[in-house]
């Protein structure tokens, strides 16, 4: 009797299960709560959309400098174009190196001296931040009539009987370290040079003490004078040089001094190179380089007479020559009408300017002898 009653009691709890889990929606929490809420309705959920991201604005394009560098191109905050550049004689003998200041010279003028060496003239339209300067050496004619050219204020210490005849005869402002009363004030001897290279290779001069007393020096006038137009021409900043390839060039004044120029891809310079080592400033340490390179073909000679070898270097007429820019070289012509002139450069045939690229220039003026090579 207990056990039909057992089993009765088992059945109907069995009938029940079933419909207790029909009753639960699917996937509800076993909470008794849960257990009494109606179905909820099937919603697809939508993540929100993201927004675009801003694109990046255009940097604003460097604003355009209202004055212009004559001897590089280059643009400038203030009109530096109306002042009289400063070319300045730079001792090249290999007991003078390192130089100091040629790296930011505007334009960089060699040409042969005495016995097989050669010597710079550094042009700078502007010292200011340049440093010292040097070491400073003594005139030449032919350097004369290449600054009297720029219309520059030049200087030196000491000179040829040739170079103070045309500083006199052809009114040049020059400021003498030697026979002049700037020794102590604009030029000064660096002891350590004195004492290990010797005294003639000693003379610096510097940016700040240029600026300091040219202005109170009573016969140096700053400014350019009346007429005179500075004659290069020069590309826009996205032009490029075109010519037959020019990665090296090699200029062998003589046998003591050969000129070395290797183009830099990366920066689009020339580096320079002599005595075998890198040419280098010696206020920054770093290696010369240059945007363009000039080889000019001239008349060289011995001056007859001259007991200490001096030459003649025809700075004057015209001339064949070679321009090199942007790893490429193309044949130029130099002419310069009078040694007050300035020197300009143009196609072989005359008819048009040759445009440099936006830099600094180092000019080579050698003889018939001197051996070029361009690679």
């Amino acid at each position: 009797m207990k056990v039909n009653r057992l089993l009765s009691l088992l059945l109907a709890v069995l009938l029940v299960l079933p419909l207790y889990s029909c009753g639960k929606p699917e996937g509800a929490a076993s909470s008794s709560a849960d257990s009494s809420m109606p179905d909820e309705p099937n919603v697809s959920v939508i993540a929100p959309v993201e927004p675009e991201p801003e694109p990046e604005p255009e940097p604003e394009p460097e604003p355009a400098l209202p004055y212009v560098n004559p001897l590089t191109g280059e643009g400038c905050e203030t009109d530096i174009g109306q002042n009289r550049p400063i070319a300045i004689m730079l001792n090249n003998h290999k007991k003078a190196m390192p130089q100091l200041g040629v790296s930011q010279a505007d334009i960089i003028y060699e040409l042969p001296a005495e016995g097989g060496i050669t010597r710079m003239m550094g042009v700078f339209q502007s010292v200011e931040g340049v440093g010292e300067i040097g070491t400073v050496r003594s005139a030449r004619d032919y350097y004369v009539s290449l600054a009297y050219g720029h219309d520059a204020i030049y200087l030196h210490a000491g000179g040829s009987p040739q170079a103070y005849d045309a500083i006199q005869n052809w009114g040049i402002t020059a400021l003498d370290c030697v026979n002049g009363p700037y020794e102590g004030t604009l030029f000064w001897r660096d002891q350590a040079r004195r004492k290990n290279a010797g005294l003639e290779h000693s003379v610096l001069t510097s940016g700040d003490k240029i600026l300091e007393l040219l202005p109170t020096y009573k016969r140096v006038t700053l400014t350019h004078r009346e007429g005179y137009a500075d004659p290069l021409h020069f590309m826009q900043p996205e032009e490029k040089a075109v010519g037959e390839a020019a990665n090296t060039l090699s200029v062998k004044f003589s046998s003591y001094k050969t000129g070395v120029f290797t183009y830099d891809s990366d920066t689009g310079l020339y580096k320079v190179e002599e005595y075998g080592a890198p040419y280098v400033d010696g206020n920054t340490g770093e290696q010369v380089a240059v945007k363009n390179v000039l080889v000019l073909y001239t008349d060289v000679a011995n001056i007859k007479g001259d007991d200490k070898g001096r030459l003649t270097v025809r700075t004057t007429g015209t001339g064949e020559g070679l321009f090199l820019c942007d790893g490429v070289q193309q044949p130029i012509r130099w002419a310069k009408k009078d040694n007050k002139s300035p020197m300009t450069f143009t196609t072989p045939d005359g008819s048009s300017p040759i445009e440099l690229g936006i830099g600094h220039t180092y000019i080579n003026i050698a003889g018939a002898s001197a051996t070029v090579t361009v690679v």
